[in-house]
């Protein structure tokens, strides 16, 4: 896989997080909304698609597809974890429904969103529960990957 995709793939599997940036526009918490649902996920499969169509880039479809999965594996990581800031979970089937999900049994921490001493100590006991977990995941794709991509 070439670096821009890469970059691409890595942008997207994040970018459900750019709802925080919305706090400064109004005030509310937009947080785990819109940007954290499958409705945004085609969203951006689509943008992707539409861009590379544009530049006539072969294999757009492919790219757009694994940008869509990517974005979709932000909501799963989400809706893995604990939440206690309201409104709690995810609004995951957005335009189709309007009610947010969370799993009943999280499996990640929350994180917090001060800088106070407190905070931060859990934020980091909270990223290395996650990789803890996630690490053999990640140690085994580069494992498994296929032989071209050695």
């Amino acid at each position: 896989m070439s670096p821009g995709r890469a970059a691409l793939l890595v942008a997207a599997a994040n970018a459900a997080d750019l709802d925080l940036l919305f706090r400064f526009v109004d005030g509310r918490n937009h947080h785990q909304a819109e940007t954290h649902s499958i409705g945004a996920a085609l969203i951006a499969a689509l943008l992707v698609w539409v861009a590379g169509r544009a530049l006539h880039r072969p294999r757009s479809g492919a790219l757009a597809l694994a940008s869509g999965a990517a974005w979709l594996t932000h909501l799963l990581l989400d809706y893995a974890g604990a939440d206690t800031h309201p409104p709690i979970g995810i609004l995951a089937l957005w335009p189709f429904d309007s009610g947010y999900y969370k799993i009943p049994w999280p499996l990640f921490l929350d994180i917090g969103r001060t800088l106070e001493w407190a905070t931060v100590r859990h934020d980091v006991l909270a990223v290395g529960w996650e990789t803890l977990v996630l690490g053999p995941l990640l140690l085994a794709s580069w494992r498994w990957r296929r032989p071209s991509e050695a």
